[in-house]
This record gives structure tokens, C-alpha cells and sequence, in this order.
């Protein structure tokens, strides 16, 4: 039995692809679930075209993560960290900080995008990685100096 696959499917197939199957798995398992359909022309029809809206929307949000990367690059943050005696530091600069320094020039970035592996505890440059899309990732310069 020839049917589509309306979900990924482990170690059967990924959505809107089409597989044949044995009847009984089909109609048991897979179409009581919804996680396929018969293969119709009109639901192959149905399937095309939301794979297509799909792809459309992932290019669009991709453009949009490449013009946020290109505003990012030309950044520079600078932090505020104070120090006490023998340049011990008070506290840290964390993803939070980083996040409303680039909330404050005007650039809306998600939390979890802000790749810091540890809270900054030294005066220094740093260059931050920012993951906007799976495939698009920038780098913003965060110079931390004394308050």
C-alpha cells in the first residue's frame, strides 16, 4: 500500500514523503495516529504545496537571520565590570547583559542564540557567537573594561 507520510516516521521516512508499506502497518498504526494519509493525487497535490509554503517561510526567516548578522557584525559592545582589590572582580557579565546591551543599540536577540559557554569575569575583548539560524551565525565583539 502506497502511502504518504504526513510526520517524520523513524526509520520509515520524513514528512510528505512517499513509501509504500504493508496494508495492515497502514492502516493499524499509521493512519489512525495521523501520521499518514492515502496516496492520492490530490493529497500528493496537498503535500507539495505545504512542503513548498514551508521551504518559502525557512528562505524568508533566513534572509531576515542574514540581515540581523549583518547589523551585528559591525557592533561593538562595551560592558561595565568592577573590580576590587587585586583586580578581583565583582560579579560577572553574563548572556543577560549582553542581551540588554544589544536590546539598548536597538537589536532584539533571543536568549538562547547568545553562545556564551561562561560569565565573562576579566577586562579583555571578547568575540561573542551569535546563532540566529541553524546555518547563520555572528560574531559581536564585546570589550569589557572597568567601571
Amino acid at each position: 500500500m502506497d502511502i504518504i507520510l504526513l510526520k517524520d516516521v523513524e526509520r520509515l521516512g520524513t514528512e510528505g514523503t512517499l513509501v509504500h508499506v504493508k496494508p495492515g502497518f497502514a492502516r493499524n498504526y499509521l493512519l489512525p495516529r495521523g501520521l499518514a494519509a492515502p496516496a492520492t493525487a490530490q493529497q500528493l497535490k496537498a503535500v507539495e504545496a505545504t512542503l513548498r509554503q514551508r521551504s518559502r517561510k525557512a528562505e524568508r526567516v533566513k534572509a531576515e537571520a542574514e540581515t540581523l548578522k549583518q547589523k551585528l557584525e559591525g557592533r561593538s559592545l562595551t560592558l561595565k565590570l568592577s573590580l576590587g582589590v587585586d583586580e578581583k572582580p565583582f560579579g560577572s557579565i553574563t548572556l543577560n547583559d549582553i542581551r540588554e546591551a544589544l536590546r539598548t543599540d536597538g537589536l532584539e536577540v533571543e536568549k538562547h542564540a547568545i553562545q556564551l559557554k561562561q560569565s565573562i569575569k576579566g577586562l579583555g575583548v571578547y568575540d561573542i557567537p551569535v546563532r540566529l539560524h541553524p546555518d547563520v551565525t555572528a560574531t559581536v565583539k564585546v570589550a569589557v573594561v572597568q567601571a
